[in-house]
């Protein structure tokens, strides 16, 4: 290994965020999940929950999109809701849904520098009623256009980017790489 390979590796070490993971509820869409993978590894995420229906698996990432960020991170996959909340639940202090609600809150009123998973619904329906409720609030995106939804990959990146920046502040990065 060159000494460079070396240094890069131990400055995503030292960048790891263990108190920060995403939660991906039944995504259809393989390479939506490859993209939103690159986002976490770009922000220094080490581990994301997949929860799949019993029906489908997704564990066909497509390697182009995800631009191998998979073999940098790791990949806890459930089938049933209330065992990947209470996996996440050891680990994180709060979880909190993307979801249009009454209660929803803007992205940049949380504070994304606690102990947090954050939970992104599939293209179709968004997070699921009974996953909204095991949550400790739900967010939104602030958007002034006809249409009130981004792209899921699109949703995690800019919602993992206000995290990186407050996290940035904060200087939760030791030794951000340029």
């Amino acid at each position: 290994m060159t000494p460079e390979r070396e240094r890069r590796i131990n400055d995503v070490k030292a960048n790891r965020q263990n108190d920060l993971t995403v939660i991906f509820e039944n995504l259809d869409d393989p390479h939506n999940i490859s993209a939103c993978l690159r986002s976490c590894d770009a922000v220094g995420i080490g581990e994301v929950y997949i929860l799949s229906s019993p029906t489908k698996t997704n564990s066909n990432l497509g390697k182009k999109s995800s631009a191998s960020a998979s073999k940098w991170i790791t990949i806890h996959h459930f089938f049933d809701l209330r065992d990947c909340v209470e996996a996440v639940r050891h680990r994180y202090s709060k979880i909190y849904s993307t979801r249009l609600t009454e209660e929803s809150v803007s992205l940049y009123d949380l504070n994304l520098t606690e102990s947090i998973a954050l939970v992104f619904g599939n293209e179709h329906s968004g997070v699921s009623p009974e996953m909204s409720n095991l949550c400790n609030g739900n967010f939104l995106i602030p958007q002034v256009g006809m249409i009130r939804s981004l792209n899921v990959s699109v949703a995690c990146a800019v919602t993992l980017y206000e995290t990186f920046r407050q996290r940035m502040l904060a200087d939760r990065y030791p030794r951000l790489i340029k």
